[in-house]
């Protein structure tokens, strides 16, 4: 048997990591020893626990131990941390640190130095001279950069137990179609007014059903209001959007009687090659073809946006972006100071958003799908809690509580 001893600190107890740490011990077939334990008396102390880590061989252990430093446990003896080369652009080295999207520490030359922009599923790379880490998307590693390997002199903390005055209580119990929805619709009305409160920046990630349901108008208030600061999309959201502007369509059925529109099938088309032909959403803003709507309204209100392409485009308008990684790297640049992120009725961009945030980033997913929120959590965004609903009903309620109309 070969074994280690890890320690593990703060709300483990209320917040159930202690017993997680251990089922995972257990799981990966280790056997575990809790050496010493101090429990806080009250909400607010914090408890500590030592615990002996044994397996079968080192390698075992070695899985063990990954798994529980990702729920905060920390080595006794954590060493120093190891950096290895990339090879070259784009490729790196061998047994690399996988990153989470908690706060993490790496130890170097007998100091802890805290990984800037934590993001699940990269790289950490340190620069030694000025003793500086941060996370770095595979895609943008360079040749000669200094990658973390392996876990020693990793240290991952995990979030803090949310006080009982949080207005977000809710997320702990994830999603639901069964829970009532005014209360939980004016509790996300609540964390946002706090985000903006302290100076921080709301996120909404919004897919083409938005249009569809006709709660565009509803998302237009929210923008008017100063309750959203970024939007990601992809080209169908603009689209259908800019087709309800110019034709009062979206799929070609009018969205006020709910009739197909003779020739609407060929609307969103129309409406693509109108923005084509103006250079843009800005331009045909600016020239006076585009005229309502949210893209409109996030061109008048200067809120910025990123609309992020896929294969099954028309088009695309001028604004998406067709590279998928030129994509990912314009939404991290607007990713900075965002501490709420809303995702309403989009599986995919809601997935691929949620993959970029850290785990400090409160979010709420709305979808008429409960998977699509259950998928999140899957891919390691366990911040994020969904309220099972149509999006109409949803941002109706939302601006009703936040504007007052």
């Amino acid at each position: 048997m070969v074994s280690e001893k890890v320690l593990l600190s703060g709300h483990i107890i209320d917040s159930l990591i202690l017993p997680k740490v251990l089922d995972e011990i257990t799981d990966l077939g280790g056997t575990f020893a809790i050496e010493e334990i101090h429990v806080g008396r009250t909400r607010r102390d914090t408890s500590r626990a030592c615990i002996e880590v044994s397996a079968t061989s080192r390698d075992r252990l070695e899985r063990i131990l990954e798994r529980i430093k990702r729920q905060g446990a920390v080595s006794v003896e954590p060493g120093e941390v190891k950096l290895v080369r990339a090879p070259r652009d784009g490729v790196l080295p061998e047994g690399f640190y996988s990153s989470t999207n908690l706060q993490t520490d790496v130890q170097f030359k007998g100091r802890w130095i805290r990984v800037r922009n934590p993001e699940m599923d990269c790289a950490v790379v340190v620069d030694t001279k000025a003793r500086r880490a941060a996370t770095v998307p595979m895609s943008d590693v360079r040749k000669g950069d200094r990658v973390v390997v392996g876990e020693q002199g990793v240290r991952v903390l995990p979030e803090k137990r949310a006080e009982e005055t949080d207005e977000f209580r809710f997320m702990r119990s994830r999603t639901s179609s069964e829970k009532p929805k005014e209360i939980m619709i004016h509790e996300i009305a609540a964390q946002m007014k706090s985000a903006k409160r302290r100076g921080g920046k709301i996120l909404v990630v919004g897919g083409p059903a938005i249009v569809h349901t006709g709660a565009g108008r509803y998302l237009e208030r929210l923008i008017r209001k100063g309750f959203v600061d970024v939007l990601f999309a992809g080209n169908a959201l603009a689209v259908h959007d800019v087709e309800y502007a110019l034709f009062e369509t979206s799929l070609g059925i009018y969205l006020d009687r709910g009739q197909s529109a003779e020739g609407g099938h060929g609307h969103h088309v129309r409406a693509i090659n109108a923005i084509r032909a103006a250079g843009g959403l800005r331009r045909a803003v600016s020239k006076g073809i585009l005229k309502k709507g949210v893209m409109y309204t996030c061109v008048r209100e200067k809120v910025p946006f990123v609309l992020a392409g896929s294969i099954r485009d028309d088009g695309p308008l001028p604004e998406v972006i067709t590279d998928a990684i030129e994509a990912q790297r314009a939404m991290r640049r607007y990713l900075k100071g965002v501490r709420f992120a809303l995702m309403v009725a989009t599986t995919l961009h809601s997935i691929a958003v949620g993959n970029l945030l850290p785990a400090s980033v409160r979010t709420v997913c709305v979808d008429i799908n409960p998977s699509v929120v259950t998928k999140l959590i899957d891919r390691g965004s366990f911040q994020a809690a969904g309220l099972v609903t149509d999006a109409e009903l949803f941002l109706r309620e939302l601006s009703q509580t936040l504007t007052g109309s």
